[in-house]
C-alpha cells in the first residue's frame, strides 16, 4: 500500500470507511448501496475532502413546485375546472346557484369567472352565467391542470408555452412557487481514485474505556483523528434577540426611575380611545385602523368616570368646548385589540391618588393595528409607552426624556417636529436618523395630554408628559436589520449566528 494510501486509511473515520468502496457511484447511488442519510453522506464526504480525496461540487438549481394551494389544487381540481363543470350540467346558472354548487370560495369564484370569460368559454348575461363551449370542451384538459401535474420542474428548463402557464399561476395566491435547491456531486482527485472501490481493515479503535485499557491486547491500534477537520457547531440555547431588546428597554427606564406598567391586550373602546379625547367619528377608530372582537360587548364599571367622559366630548371640561356631538355608551363598549399601551397609561392616571404624586411609570407592549404590511409597518408590533405625573413637567422635560431613551439604545441624530394627536397639546413627533436606509425614520409619538384627558381622569388637569414610541423601529435598527418582517420570521441562521445582546 503507498505511503499516502496508508497514511489515509490510518485517519478513516467509520462513516468513511463505509463509503470508499461506493465512491465511484454517484451521491444517490451510494446512498442506496450505504443506506445513509444524506446529511451522514455529505458528512462523510466532507471528511473526505479535508484529506483531499476528493473535492465536493455544489450545484444550485431553482424548481417551479407546487404551493400550499397548489397541491389542494392538484388533487380536487382548479377553481375554473369546478366551476365549468357545474356549468356544463346545466348551461346556465345564477351567480349564487354556481358558487354553491361549486363550493367556491369568494375570491376563488371572481378569479374563476374572469379566467372563463377571457377564454370565451363563458359569458355573463343579466346576472346569469351561461355556457359557450360545446360539451366536448369540458373533456379537454386545461394547460394549468397539465402543468401542475408535470411539477417540480427546473424553472430555467420550462418551454415557452410552460412559462406563460407560470407567470399566470404565480399571480394567484400559493398555487406555484419557486424553490432553490442544492445538488451536491463530487470529484475524485488522484489520492481519490487510487482508494475508491477498496475496502480498509475497520478494527481501528474509537475511543478509551476503562474496558479497553483493563483487557488490552497488543496489536490493537487506535485511529489517527484528524485535527484540521471542521466540528460541528453547537448553538447553545438562548433567549431571543427580540427578548432581549424588550429587557433592555426596560432596564433603561427603570434607570431612568419609572415603574412598570401592564394590562391585557384586548380593551374596550372607552379605556382604548375615548378616555384618551378621541372622537367616536375619528377615522384611527374605523375598521381599516382597529381590530374589532365581533358580536361581544364590555363593560363601564365606574359611572362617575363615564360621566365625565362623556361631557369631555360633548361640552368639554375646564374652559374647552369639546367635539360638539352626542357621545354613544354603546360604540364605548366596543372591544377592540389595543392599538397602542396608552390605554395602560389612562387606567394608571385613573388608579393614582393625589399622595402619590408625582410619579412616572413606563410599559413595553404588544399592540394591533390594521396595517398593510411592509418593511417599517406590521399589524402587530411593540410600543414603549411612558408617562410622567407632576404639576411642574413641561415640554423641555419631555424632549430631554425621549433623547436620554434613544440615546441609551445608541442612537445619535434625533429630530423632533410638531404634530398633532387628538389627546395631547402641545405634540411632537420624533425621528431617528438610520444609516441602512439613508432616511429619518418616525418613531417618537408624545406630547403633553390634554385636559379633556386629566380632568376626568385625575380630578384635575395636572400636567402629564406623555409619549408612546414604535419599540420594533428602534429595535430594528439597532440590530441593523432592514425590514422589519424579519423580527419575528426566526430565522434559525440568523439567530444562531448573531451575537448575544
Amino acid at each position: 500500500m503507498p505511503k499516502e494510501t496508508e497514511k489515509l486509511a490510518e485517519g478513516l473515520s467509520p462513516l468513511e470507511r463505509k463509503i470508499i468502496p461506493f465512491l465511484n457511484l454517484s451521491p444517490r447511488e451510494i446512498r442506496e448501496k450505504t443506506k445513509l442519510d444524506s446529511t451522514s453522506l455529505l458528512r462523510a464526504l466532507k471528511f473526505l475532502e479535508n484529506k483531499g480525496a476528493l473535492k465536493i461540487v455544489v450545484e444550485k438549481n431553482r424548481f417551479v413546485e407546487l404551493g400550499s394551494n397548489g397541491a389542494y389544487y392538484k388533487k380536487n381540481r382548479l377553481p375554473e375546472r369546478r366551476l365549468l363543470d357545474v356549468l356544463g350540467e346545466k348551461r346556465t346558472l345564477g351567480f349564487d346557484e354556481a358558487k354553491s354548487s361549486s363550493k367556491l370560495s369568494d375570491n376563488e369564484f371572481k378569479v374563476s369567472l374572469g379566467i372563463l370569460k377571457n377564454r370565451g368559454l363563458i359569458e355573463i348575461k343579466n346576472g346569469r352565467i351561461e355556457m359557450k363551449s360545446e360539451r366536448s370542451e369540458l373533456t379537454k384538459q386545461m394547460f394549468e391542470e397539465k402543468f401542475l401535474e408535470k411539477l417540480p420542474l427546473k424553472e430555467d428548463e420550462l418551454n415557452d408555452e410552460e412559462k406563460s402557464v407560470f407567470e399566470k399561476l404565480k399571480k394567484r395566491k400559493d398555487i406555484v412557487e419557486v424553490r432553490e435547491k442544492k445538488i451536491f456531486t463530487f470529484i475524485l482527485t488522484e489520492l481519490g481514485k487510487k482508494v475508491a472501490g477498496r475496502e480498509f481493515r475497520n478494527d481501528f479503535l474509537e475511543e478509551v474505556t476503562p474496558e479497553i485499557i483493563k483487557k488490552w491486547k497488543k496489536g490493537k491500534v487506535f485511529r489517527k483523528y484528524d485535527i484540521y477537520s471542521d466540528v460541528p457547531k453547537i448553538s447553545g440555547g438562548r433567549k431571543h434577540f427580540v427578548s432581549e431588546a424588550v429587557e433592555e428597554g426596560k432596564r433603561i427606564w427603570i434607570e431612568l426611575g419609572f415603574k412598570e406598567m401592564s394590562g391585557k391586550k384586548v380593551q374596550t373602546s372607552f379605556w382604548n380611545f375615548d378616555v384618551l379625547f378621541t372622537a367616536q367619528d375619528h377615522p384611527v377608530r374605523e375598521l381599516h385602523d382597529t381590530f374589532f372582537i365581533k358580536d361581544f360587548k364590555g363593560k363601564i364599571s365606574d359611572k362617575k368616570l363615564l360621566s365625565k367622559v362623556k361631557q369631555a366630548h360633548e361640552s368639554g371640561v375646564e374652559g374647552s368646548k369639546g367635539w360638539n356631538y352626542k357621545w354613544k355608551e354603546e360604540e364605548a363598549k366596543k372591544v377592540v385589540l389595543r392599538t397602542h399601551t396608552t390605554c395602560l397609561s389612562a387606567k394608571k392616571l385613573f388608579e393614582l391618588k393625589k399622595e402619590e404624586l408625582p410619579a412616572k411609570f413606563f410599559a413595553i407592549g404588544r399592540n394591533f393595528r390594521n396595517e398593510t404590511v411592509d418593511w417599517s409597518h406590521g399589524f402587530e408590533f411593540n410600543q414603549t409607552e411612558g408617562i410622567v405625573v407632576d404639576e411642574n413637567a413641561n415640554l423641555r422635560n419631555l424632549i430631554g426624556y425621549l433623547k436620554n431613551f434613544a440615546e441609551k439604545l445608541g442612537f445619535k441624530k434625533i429630530r423632533i417636529q410638531p404634530a398633532y394627536f387628538p389627546y395631547t397639546e402641545p405634540s411632537l413627533e420624533g425621528a431617528v436618523w438610520n444609516e441602512e436606509k439613508k432616511e429619518w425614520v418616525e418613531v417618537l409619538a408624545a406630547g403633553i395630554f390634554r385636559p379633556e384627558v386629566t380632568a376626568p381622569l385625575l380630578g384635575e388637569p395636572i400636567p402629564v408628559l406623555a409619549w408612546g414610541p414604535g419599540f420594533d423601529r428602534l429595535m430594528m435598527m439597532a440590530n441593523k436589520i432592514n425590514d422589519m418582517r424579519k423580527i419575528y420570521e426566526n430565522d434559525l441562521k440568523y439567530l444562531r449566528n448573531r451575537r448575544a445582546g
